[in-house]
């Protein structure tokens, strides 16, 4: 079974497919975003806030997320904790 994560506002990913979750503020990651955006490989969950993690995913798409990445990573580990007792 696929472990799915929620990433904020009803919006959920594959988190067996996550490479990295990182924080937006740095010059690297921004240029990320933005050279996916022209590519047309982001996909943005934010609802219009501020991006607080940056999802980057096996096939080189990027998610945005509103959750700050120790919210997504706690929230990765916590399902692989629950699938690892099933």
């Amino acid at each position: 079974m696929n472990n799915l994560i929620h990433i904020g506002f009803g919006n959920i990913v594959n988190a067996g497919k996550i490479v990295a979750i990182v924080s937006p503020d740095s010059a690297p990651v921004k240029r990320l975003i933005q050279d996916t955006k022209t590519g047309g490989r982001v996909v943005d969950a934010t609802q219009g806030r501020k991006t607080k993690a940056v999802l980057v995913m096996e096939n080189n798409t990027v998610v945005l997320s509103a959750l700050l990445p120790e919210t997504i990573r706690g929230r990765a580990a916590e399902d692989e904790y629950n699938s690892q007792e099933e």
